[in-house]
């Protein structure tokens, strides 16, 4: 017997805590690559200030990261219908130096 009250299969509820729903601030990304996933770190540059930290990082399957390329320009398309083309500066990105922990053995 089957419950109506029942979440159809192809229907997700997504969760979104307090902390998350707050967000992150990022005005600078790296993305880097591997043949199984795609690795998105979010870093905030602040002027004036020689270091900065990643904020968050995203890792996702390549399938996964498509989709969001795809999604994103759909969504920069309807938003420059709304508001009106994003004007890229072009300016060149930061001198950036990785500082990566040395492995141990």
């Amino acid at each position: 017997m089957q419950d109506d009250k029942k979440i159809p299969n192809n229907t997700i509820n997504i969760e979104l805590s307090e902390e998350v729903a707050d967000g992150t601030y990022s005005n600078f990304s790296i993305i880097s690559h591997m043949q199984q996933e795609f690795i998105l770190d979010f870093v905030r540059i602040v002027p004036n200030v020689s270091r900065a930290k990643v904020q968050s990082r995203v890792i996702m399957n390549p399938q996964q990261a498509k989709r969001l390329m795809m999604a994103l320009r759909e969504n920069i398309k309807m938003y420059e219908n709304a508001f009106g083309l994003i004007k890229d500066d072009q300016m060149p990105p930061p001198p950036i130096q990785f500082n990566k922990p040395k492995g141990e053995a």
